[in-house]
């Protein structure tokens, strides 16, 4: 087992002083602060849930090696699957209510990129309890942005100098939120997998960052994928555009749903197709 640490940062509170509130003052002040709670339990991450799925995953793995990160004052699980000679390093990122050994997807080309010449970096992702929204998950998309970079740093410690960010659904969400908010300079490319998709009557409030990064991009969707989703291929397709790499694709999976159920072979050959297209031909 691997540790490694980045260095933390802190944040202050200040206090404010107040005059002696009357009795109405009381209630409101009691009203605001249950609303304060409520939010608070939905502003950040649930540690507790993360450190059952760690628990759970840990001992079971066979390939690959378990490296603890640190980022937000908290320390996270990831699984690294180091090789010799790579091309390069892609660092995986999960969707909802998953982890990084997830079956269908991030499990499988975690395992199978690596057997195609790319070390790879699969990081536990911020969750929340199970059965929240895509809008639940907003105030904490920000906690991605330290794993993120934390997880390009240890690969770059370790040797790497071509890193791949690949991403799908709500992981693609908190990737887009570090894109939009630090630019691709750390990066050698992005793969996202199941763009924008949200939850039922929600609108989507994390931009593409297609048209404004110069990196090469795959997006990657199933053609039975959520119908809004599917509905933004054609915008997508246009910022892949304006971005103007040469190496930027869209593929569309036949029979795939947005999970890519079943489809974890023909993800690692298209994925790899890709990566050797963009970094090796």
């Amino acid at each position: 087992m691997i540790t490694a640490t980045t260095i933390k940062t802190t944040t202050t509170t200040k206090v404010l002083a107040k005059t002696k509130p009357g009795r109405w003052q009381f209630l409101l002040i009691f009203c605001l602060s249950c609303f304060a709670i409520e939010g608070a339990a939905t502003s950040s991450p649930d540690f507790e849930r993360e450190a059952r799925i760690s628990e759970q995953i840990e001992p079971g793995l066979f390939d690959g090696e378990v490296v603890w990160l640190h980022g937000n004052d908290h320390d996270f699980l990831s699984i690294y699957v180091p090789l010799d000679n790579p091309v390069g390093a892609v660092v995986l990122m999960h969707g909802r209510d998953v982890n990084p050994e997830e079956q269908n997807l991030i499990g499988p080309l975690r395992v199978g990129l690596s057997e195609r010449g790319w070390s790879t970096l699969a990081i536990q992702m911020p969750v929340l309890e199970k059965g929240k929204t895509y809008y639940d998950y907003l105030p904490i998309l920000s906690y991605a942005h330290e794993r993120i970079k934390t997880a390009i740093d240890f690969l770059k410690k370790e040797g790497h100098d071509v890193i791949v960010l690949a991403a799908h659904s709500c992981g693609a969400h908190m990737t887009n939120d570090w894109l939009n908010a630090n630019g691709n300079a750390l990066i050698k490319g992005y793969v996202a997998m199941g763009l924008g998709a949200t939850d039922a009557g929600q609108e989507l409030k994390t931009p593409f960052p297609l048209a404004d990064i110069n990196v090469p991009v795959l997006d990657i969707y199933g053609a039975d994928e959520f119908p809004r989703p599917l509905a933004m291929v054609p915008e997508r397709r246009k910022m892949l555009d304006q971005g103007g790499n040469k190496y930027s694709e869209q593929i569309s999976v036949e029979g795939a749903d947005h999970y890519f159920t079943g489809k974890g072979d023909q993800m690692i050959e298209l994925v790899s197709g890709w990566l050797d297209r963009t970094f090796v031909e």
